[in-house]
């Protein structure tokens, strides 16, 4: 295999994840450690990737990408092992008896998923996650009032304002993250999570590694009110330096196959 074939297959994969570690790439490959730290540095070099701690991770070319928002269906298939070692580790943080909000989104879901059948008080303004949870689950839940907006999925009255629900942690997705804090492009989704944002103790954000690299339109809120992140394992050092300084704890989330 040449080394053009092994850049484009390595190119590919992290279309569909944003993180892969040398293992996986020498698993995927059949070559040894040392030709993968190799095509990772030469995919480095040339901005096709970013070498990141024990491994790579996608990269949208040379610094930040200003993107779109994706649509519900289409961001639910990215990344999913990432986004499920997320929820999982999200879920840790739940105790029993706790009232929580999940907003929406595709990584959000996978937690509400998770705790269908705990022992808690669950808000969600999720479509697909209020519709799973109202087949299967047995939690205490409640479902914002509104009107339906199929994309991006939520419900929501922009005449009502806050729920009147009080939350231990709200836990949120982001479509990018910088040093100002998490970024949106869609103005509803900026309305409803600053609003849902006033109604809990601790913010946690959910958010694969990707988001650091997508520079949205709007501020919704600050990092200096986050209280912890969950990533996935390709965090780079610089975006974990920049956490740090903000005082953001941060919680890493390895997916199947990434480590312990």
């Amino acid at each position: 295999m040449s080394d053009a074939d092994r850049h484009r297959i390595i190119t590919d994969l992290l279309k569909e994840r944003p993180f892969a570690s040398v293992r996986d790439l020498q698993e995927q490959l059949g070559v040894s450690a040392a030709t993968v730290r190799r095509d990772i540095d030469k995919l480095h070099e040339i901005g096709k990737a970013r070498k990141v701690y024990g491994g790579i991770s996608a990269s949208v070319g040379p610094g930040l990408s200003r993107i779109a928002a994706r649509s519900y269906d289409e961001n639910r298939d990215r990344a999913v092992e990432a986004k499920r070692a997320i929820a999982q580790a999200a879920a840790g943080l739940v105790r029993d008896g706790d009232s929580i909000i999940v907003h929406a989104g595709s990584t959000c879901y996978h937690l509400g998923l998770l705790l269908a059948r705990r022992n808690v008080r669950l808000y969600t303004n999720s479509m697909p996650l209020a519709a799973y949870l109202g087949e299967n689950g047995t939690c205490h839940l409640t479902i914002a009032g509104g009107e339906l907006h199929r994309e991006p999925r939520i419900i929501h009255d922009p005449a009502a304002g806050p729920p009147s629900f009080f939350a231990s942690r709200f836990f949120v997705g982001t479509q990018g993250i910088n040093n100002e804090g998490l970024l949106e492009s869609h103005p509803l989704l900026t309305k409803v999570i600053s609003e849902l944002a006033s109604c809990a103790d601790e913010i946690v954000v959910l958010a694969d590694s990707s988001k650091f690299s997508i520079q949205a339109r709007n501020l919704v809120l600050p990092l200096s009110r986050v209280s912890t992140i969950i990533v996935d394992d390709g965090l780079s050092d610089a975006n974990a330096k920049m956490l740090e300084d903000a005082g953001v704890t941060i919680v890493i989330a390895h997916p199947s196959g990434n480590g312990g």
